[in-house]
């Protein structure tokens, strides 16, 4: 079964709790800053995490710059709490990688 999508009012609490973090629709989406080949490097271990949890983010690299978006398909591009939990490990190991807000 999918999970639940959350409320408006549950979004803006999750979101409130995740500075940087910002909705599009029914998106959330982070940009970071490094040089390119440590964005490199780090959508690596941002996927190696995401196959673990079995939910992923799309990951956008440009110049020094990597953007991670995330949705749940499976509730219908819906936000979830799973986004939320992903968002968390996507900050954890981004700042242990030392990429900075952008």
């Amino acid at each position: 079964m999918p999970p639940q999508p959350l409320t408006d009012d549950q979004i803006v609490i999750q979101l409130g709790g995740l500075p940087g973090w910002k909705r599009d629709g029914h998106t959330i989406t982070r940009t970071f800053k490094h040089s390119y080949h440590e964005c490199v490097h780090l959508a690596m271990y941002i996927a190696a995490k995401a196959r673990e949890i079995g939910h992923h983010p799309d990951i956008h690299i440009t110049w020094q710059r990597i953007q991670f978006a995330i949705t749940t398909h499976d509730s219908g591009g819906r936000l979830t709490a799973k986004d939320f939990d992903l968002a968390r490990h996507i900050d954890a190991i981004a700042t242990g990688h030392g990429a900075t807000p952008a």
